[in-house]
């Protein structure tokens, strides 16, 4: 199925399940404005829509969209950074039917919307979409589950493609949507890799340089014709320092906590109880000097302002998003999502810390990175306009799919992957949180088919958050468990099961957490499902 065919059966009243993958940088059909034509459509049949985003700045994107081919009227905005009497006034028009189309972030998946037929989820692999709190459902498995109740229609749209939504596709429940490769190749940047073999030869310090000649020769030739995009992979000055000597993280001397500079000529001050650093020594070898071991998007804006003395030079990262610039040429230094929108797109992009980006463990760094670079490539002119991307990384695959556009290929290659490691989402799991004798005990009432995979139960470590700067401790973040004595250390055990056991073992997992609250015979158990998050 196409998109005209697909805009056509909604105009019809048929059910339509598809993932759609958007044209970048395409002037005629963004990708809010194929959102807006399905809403339109499935309007002119009776029906009404739910669009779900995930942040704020691509709500205003997809409202402007719809309500430019939609009576504003009949659009209701769902979300929590609005205050409460607007936001309890589109909840009622949409339970009375006056709003027939719900926009909104995360929330706006339950919207009550009579004679619903559509809903959309716009960037499925965004963690805005995630509920960090009980029941920590994901918008887009909501949405699933709604779809197939109700006999709703489903549309997961964005520029890349998460193995959820390949999965989706493999198994027939939906049909994929996307542009053929020559379509697709006329109208994408074009994407250079400083990690080739072309490239090593013509300069041997490109895949050590932060910024290699490539780069710096690309945003020269681009300066000329418009704004140029510098993506970075985190906010602030000096995020992290290291030891001169030693190497070794600097810490605070009272909280053991990380050193960062917040700003140019600002002493390092602890992350965590944001003390000055004044006397800092080492403890591991005695030294009192200290060096930047990661650079943030305002330091990266002051050395690019040295680079380029007569071009205007900003950051949009942390608490100052940018949401549009002007055409006019300039440098933008912006952390992933926080990439503000160019009047008539950027001359060029390029794509810096890939590999820092790519080095933190989990299972979805790959799909996230790329992803981040997909929505930064986007931003760029179309191919025959001469927006070229920069990409720094020296990952192999990653590299190769955004060269090629290959979104959906790497995510059927993870999701292989993962069909042969058993993990999701070619499989479902559950998370089982708490005191150790609460884990032994709470698996005893659970009586888990002898074919379920277990995992543990292994601590639960505090970790630390870079894009945040501070310390979260996973335990902590189940609500369950805010009260366990000091001496019972949250466990986790992870549980792997088949698509066709889900059912069984949640009704098990539910009855057991069930029969444990109520007898109150050992400290409670945090139970989550489907946390490739944690993974």
């Amino acid at each position: 199925m196409g998109g005209r065919e697909a805009i056509e059966a909604l105009r019809g009243g048929q059910r339509v399940r598809a993932v759609v993958q958007a044209l970048p940088s395409h002037p005629e059909h963004d990708l809010y404005d194929l959102i807006a034509q399905a809403v339109a459509a499935a309007l002119e049949s009776g029906r009404g829509s739910v669009v779900v985003v995930p942040d704020h700045k691509t709500l205003e994107r997809a409202q402007r969209a719809v309500e430019a081919v939609v009576e504003p009227q009949l659009v209701a905005r769902l979300h929590s950074e609005d205050k409460p009497t607007p936001r309890y006034r589109a909840f009622v028009q949409a339970l009375e039917g006056h709003a027939r189309v719900v926009i909104g972030t995360r929330p706006a998946v339950w919207a009550p919307v009579e004679d619903l037929g559509l809903i959309v989820v716009v960037d499925d692999g965004d963690h805005s979409l995630v509920e960090p709190r009980a029941p920590y459902h994901h918008a887009r498995d909501v949405a699933l589950l709604r779809a197939q109740h109700d006999d709703l229609g489903l549309l997961v749209t964005g520029q890349a493609v998460t193995p959820e939504a390949e999965r989706l596709v493999e198994t027939g429940w939906a049909s994929s949507i996307a542009a053929q490769r020559p379509v697709l190749r006329a109208n994408m940047p074009r994407i250079e890799s400083t990690s080739d073999s072309w490239h090593e030869a013509h300069d041997p310090l490109a895949g050590r340089a932060r910024l290699p000649e490539t780069a710096f020769r690309v945003a020269r030739r681009a300066l000329a014709d418009g704004p140029v995009l510098v993506q970075v992979a985190r906010t602030g000055y000096a995020p992290s320092l290291t030891c001169q000597r030693c190497r070794n993280v600097a810490r605070c001397t009272v909280c053991d906590g990380p050193l960062s500079v917040p700003a140019r000529g600002r002493l390092p001050q602890c992350g965590w109880c944001a003390r000055q650093a004044a006397n800092w020594s080492c403890g591991h070898c005695g030294a009192t000097q200290w060096r930047f071991s990661s650079v943030g998007s305002e330091r990266t804006a002051e050395e690019l302002g040295r680079a380029f003395p007569q071009v205007p030079v900003s950051w949009s990262s942390g608490d100052q998003v940018r949401r549009e610039i002007p055409a006019a040429p300039a440098l933008v230094v912006a952390t992933p999502g926080a990439e503000p929108q160019a009047e008539g797109g950027y001359a060029a992009a390029l794509l810096l810390d890939g590999d820092r980006m790519l080095s933190r463990p989990g299972l979805r760094v790959e799909e996230e990175v790329l992803r981040k670079w997909v929505h930064a490539a986007s931003l760029v002119r179309r191919g025959s306009a001469g927006g070229t991307v920069v990409v720094t990384s020296e990952h192999e695959r990653v590299v190769a799919s955004l060269v090629r556009w290959d979104l959906r290929g790497h995510a059927a290659r993870e999701l292989a992957e993962r069909r042969t490691l058993q993990l999701p989402p070619a499989v479902r799991c559950a998370a089982l949180t708490g005191p150790l004798p609460a884990l032994e005990a709470f698996l005893e009432l659970v009586d888990l088919p002898d074919d379920v995979r277990t995992v543990g139960p292994a601590p639960v470590h505090q970790r630390w958050d870079e894009e945040a700067e501070a310390p979260q401790s996973e335990a902590a973040s189940a609500d369950v468990l805010g009260g366990l004595p000091d001496d019972d250390e949250a466990h986790r055990l992870l549980l792997f099961f088949t698509y066709s056991q889900a059912a069984e073992v949640t009704r098990r997992l539910r009855a057991a957490r069930a029969e444990a609250s109520a007898q109150r015979k050992h400290a409670p158990v945090n139970v989550r499902c489907d946390v490739a998050d944690l993974l």
